[in-house]
């Protein structure tokens, strides 16, 4: 038997050396069990489970406390402590797993925070000691759940377990269902950097296939557009002279960064402000109206909970006609269409283009009476076309020999 640090391994009690504790014994090697490591009484002979680790001299020690997780294993731990080295964690039995500084991204604000709780793996490092590493989407995919189709649009509790350039990963608290379920926060969403271990609130915006899902930190399109509207007009009232130097003029980079919000976002809530007349659009100003002057800011939410939040869509029979494929438009026929194209280009034929030659070829008469005709030809059949242009072949030969 080999004994590896970081797991659970049941040995014999051998002897014990005071002040010391109890060495124990897979019968090739022993180890110690120091009094302080101990939950109960035990006695020589018997035979014990205990979690082997190293101690502050870096010796094979044990322990019959039981740690939070073992080696290989993926756990959610809290952070104790941090030093220039890295975050130390605590994993229940007393002494505190390493997470070194070097398994952590280059950009600091994305470090976890003492109290905050991270998934790791807990690994040896090259010298054999116990080590924890943040886990991977590879560690944590045997372990998740997929996401229940009922999550749509639902706000769920999530730990950010990886942060990218691309995007922040989540792991949404599961609840009763078990570890629980992994989900991505595109970075077009992300209002702000959010660190490893950050605890926050997520709308679930998707349910992929797969059984992961795409968050968003932001409320409902519908809900969300008064909530921005409310506080772009607490922002106006509260200034003193009743207007502020932005609209829908401002840029898209300043609206994020003055309002936190994207500049779709910001337009919808100047326009719920506008349509309810509380503000004006001055160029690049925006201020109150009389009215907005008048209103409390609960007045102002009154009246925008009593607005649509959409335009009203016309029914399909009072829809208008418009192109193909849209509501209410309506097809005409092949043959009426070719027809009046015909037509038309006839009339915009010159007497030695061919066109011309081809559509009086069609028709009973000359000039209008031959136009006329060539149109109502072909609205009501579509003539064979031996019969109304020359052969391929004729096409191609000199006018000479036409």
């Amino acid at each position: 038997m080999t004994l590896t640090a970081g797991t659970i391994q049941r040995l014999r009690v051998a002897r014990e050396v005071s002040p010391f504790g109890y060495f124990l014994t897979d019968e090739e090697h022993d180890v110690i069990l120091h009094y302080t490591e101990l939950t109960r009484e035990i006695h020589i002979e018997e035979e014990l489970d205990v979690f082997l680790f190293f101690d502050t001299e870096d010796r094979l020690a044990s322990t019959m406390k039981r740690p939070m997780l073992t080696l290989n294993e993926v756990g959610l731990v809290k952070v104790a402590d941090h030093t220039r080295y890295g975050y130390f964690l605590e994993i229940g039995i007393g002494r505190q797993l390493l997470l070194p500084k070097f398994e952590l991204p280059d950009f600091e604000p994305l470090y976890p925070e003492v109290g905050d709780s991270v998934y790791v793996k807990m690994v040896h490092d090259k010298y054999g000691r116990l080590m924890a590493k943040l886990a991977t989407e590879e560690d944590l995919a045997p372990l998740v759940f997929h996401a229940p189709t009922t999550w749509m649009n639902t706000w769920q509790d999530a730990i950010v377990y990886r942060a990218l350039k691309m995007g922040t990963f989540f792991v949404i608290q599961g609840g009763l269902l078990g570890f629980g379920a992994i989900g991505l926060l595109h970075q077009s969403q992300r209002p702000t950097a959010l660190r490893i271990g950050e605890r926050v609130r997520v709308r679930i915006s998707h349910v992929r296939e797969d059984g992961r899902v795409n968050v968003t930190l932001a409320e409902r399109k519908e809900v969300g557009m008064d909530q921005d509207a409310e506080k772009l007009f607490k922002l106006i009232k509260e200034r003193s002279n009743g207007a502020m130097p932005y609209s829908d003029e401002t840029p898209a980079d300043v609206v994020k960064q003055r309002f936190n919000t994207s500049k779709s976002s910001f337009k919808r809530a100047m326009g719920r402000l506008m349509k309810a007349g509380l503000i004006v659009q001055e160029g690049s100003w925006t201020k109150l109206t009389e009215s907005g002057e008048a209103a409390s800011i609960e007045d102002a939410m009154h009246m925008l909970s009593m607005m649509p939040s959409q335009p009203k869509r016309p029914d399909a029979a009072q829809a208008p006609r418009g192109k193909a494929g849209q509501s209410g438009a309506a097809r005409k026929p092949f043959a009426s269409d070719r027809g009046q194209q015909g037509e038309r280009g006839n009339r915009g034929a010159k007497p030695g283009d061919r066109q011309h030659r081809e559509g009086a070829r069609t028709g009973s008469g000359s000039g209008t009476g031959a136009k006329s005709s060539f149109g109502q030809q072909r609205s009501a059949s579509r003539p064979s076309p031996s019969t109304n242009r020359p052969a391929w072949s004729d096409q191609n030969k000199p006018k000479s020999d036409r």
